[in-house]
């Protein structure tokens, strides 16, 4: 990383003791426009999908899809909540031009925004593929999972996801890497290095987005190759899943945009450290734009592709079983042709539980016998 423009002296704290403010440079990427554009963008929208959330919500729904309006939730919050707190502290360093080292002299703030960087980078990318894991179970083993567990169970799993990404973010406190003010001095962030614990906090953080990412990947791919497996079966054989795939279509978007605007930084990051080449960093603030984006565009897949919204848009788009393949009559008979012996396997296993599920007879419907004279 470029040395500070001011000398350092032997009492400069941690943070200030690569970069230390004032900086001469002036990056264009960098500028309070940006910041101010995107911060309000990604605010505005993610209060947008909020509201829409929230009442989307209060109707009936099934448990499937209230468990995914759950992990929706905690996604919009985690998302307002990280634009609110980077951009203030950004915007508010533009508008003022605050010295870091007269404001912050032991290092809090800095290390404050540095955990908010990593905390708030981290919580959409382990979120969706909870989500994932989430989806992944409600499609193919639908039997695996309860009928009657709690909503709860699910806000449970976002507040681990928030608690196992707090505890990354911690790391730097323990001594494993370090948080240090960034140029152009408006922001702070972990150091970038391929020495010691520096290399080892900004590998955990790239190789943990990335597995995230590709686990999202892997278990998305198997759901949707279960949905068209059901959407090829025989008329009289398949379930009613358009509800599955409006959360599948939104859950692959997500994916798709994380993977779009995370993994440059990641790979980033992580090539950086291991080839041990100096930081480039204009090249990471470029890379940080598009992870921004991330935080932006994530509202718009709830509040643009719901069923309601897409049947305004096109009113002859019909949800209903066997629709979508029949779109594609020349795809549905090839998948329908490698898939028909295993589909009508797990079908029959389906009715079978469903009957055995029919024929139970509830404890409370039970007469007890007369008793004898």
């Amino acid at each position: 990383m470029n040395a500070s423009a001011m000398p350092l002296a032997n009492n400069t704290p941690l943070c200030y003791s690569i970069n230390s403010p004032p900086f001469k440079h002036h990056l264009t990427i960098a500028s309070a426009y940006f910041s101010s554009i995107f911060g309000t963008l990604g605010l505005i929208s993610n209060l947008i999908a909020f509201i829409v959330l929230l009442k989307s919500f209060q109707q009936k729904h099934s448990r499937s899809r209230s468990f995914f309006l759950i992990f929706l939730g905690g996604l919009v919050v985690t998302d307002f909540m990280g634009l609110l707190v980077t951009s203030s502290i950004v915007i508010s360093f533009h508008v003022t031009h605050f010295n870091w080292r007269h404001l912050d002299p032991n290092c809090h703030f800095c290390n404050f925004m540095g955990m908010s960087m990593v905390f708030y980078g981290l919580c959409p990318l382990m979120l969706g593929a909870a989500m994932a894991v989430e989806r992944f179970f409600g499609i193919n083993l639908p039997f695996a999972r309860s009928t009657s567990m709690p909503k709860r169970r699910a806000v449970y799993m976002v507040l681990m996801v928030w608690l196992i990404a707090g505890g990354i973010a911690l790391l730097p406190l323990t001594g494993i890497g370090n948080y240090h003010m960034q140029m152009p001095g408006s922001w702070c962030f972990f150091n970038i290095s391929s020495e010691g614990n520096d290399l080892a906090f900004s590998l955990v953080f790239s190789l943990v987005g990335l597995m995230c990412i590709t686990v999202s990947f892997l278990l998305n791919t198997v759901s949707v190759v279960t949905l068209i497996r059901v959407c090829c079966g025989q008329d009289r054989l398949q379930r009613r899943r358009d509800y599955e795939i409006e959360m599948m279509l939104q859950l692959i978007l997500i994916m798709v945009i994380a993977s779009i605007c995370w993994c440059p930084l990641l790979i980033f990051i992580a090539q950086t450290v291991l080839s041990g080449s100096p930081l480039q960093i204009k090249s990471l603030l470029l890379w940080l734009r598009f992870a921004t984006w991330n935080q932006i565009l994530d509202p718009w897949v709830y509040i643009l592709f719901r069923r309601s919204v897409l049947k305004r848009v096109n009113p002859r788009l019909d949800w209903s079983r066997g629709s979508i393949m029949s779109l594609y009559p020349s795809f549905n008979d090839t998948v329908r042709r490698f898939t028909h012996s295993s589909l009508r396997i797990t079908l029959s296993q389906d009715e079978t539980g469903e009957m055995q599920k029919s024929n139970v007879i509830p404890p409370s419907t039970l007469k007890p016998p007369p008793p004898s004279p």
